[in-house]
């Protein structure tokens, strides 16, 4: 029997070890994103109206995969030169684009 703890004591610490190491990846990984994020508001940050930029902060507070997604497309456009400034009204046009299209649903009654 005692063969049979050290063996299963064994495959307990290499389990072990190996999750320990995806969660350290995968913790990177997250860091780095956060990073690459940062660096974009940092830089798109300056062309958005104080309006705005309040709407891109409860947006980033409310939704983070959607502000990522204004990010993206914000930091593009300035590279390309197409935005020079960002105002509020820009930034909920680009938001309505984002949303799902919605049914209209009829309800009929006999």
């Amino acid at each position: 029997m005692s063969e049979l703890d050290e063996i299963r004591k064994r495959k307990i610490a290499e389990i072990q070890a190996r999750q320990n190491q995806s969660q350290s990846s995968q913790a990177n990984e997250e860091a780095a994103f956060m990073q690459q994020v940062e660096k974009m508001e940092s830089m798109v940050k300056p062309y958005f109206s104080k309006e705005a930029l309040q709407r891109y902060s409860n947006l980033r507070l409310a939704h983070p995969e959607q502000a990522v997604k204004v990010l993206l497309v914000m930091s593009q456009g300035i590279q390309s030169g197409k935005l020079k400034m960002v105002t509020d009204e820009q930034l909920k046009s680009l938001l309505r684009e984002f949303l799902p299209k919605k049914r209209d649903i009829s309800i009929t009654r006999r």
